[in-house]
């Protein structure tokens, strides 16, 4: 199954809605941290906390999803 990434997360509760949301519909997705131990977290104060991934196909389902959670 090929993902990409489609949008970038501002933090875990963010991640946790998500992922919740996503589960539920049955949606393959893919939920990545940039937390790094080596860095102590530097990439998520610069980049956001992560990115969802899902399948090309389900881009704007999942964009939807998001911004109905954001509401």
């Amino acid at each position: 199954m090929e993902f990409k990434k489609i949008l970038v997360l501002e933090n875990q509760v963010e991640a946790h809605m998500m992922e919740e949301a996503l589960t539920k519909r049955k949606i393959p997705h893919l939920i990545h941290s940039y937390h790094d131990l080596a860095y102590d977290g530097l990439f998520q104060t610069q980049k956001g906390w992560g990115h969802v991934a899902g399948r090309p196909q389900d881009e704007a389902t999942i964009r939807r999803i998001y911004e109905e959670l954001k509401r």
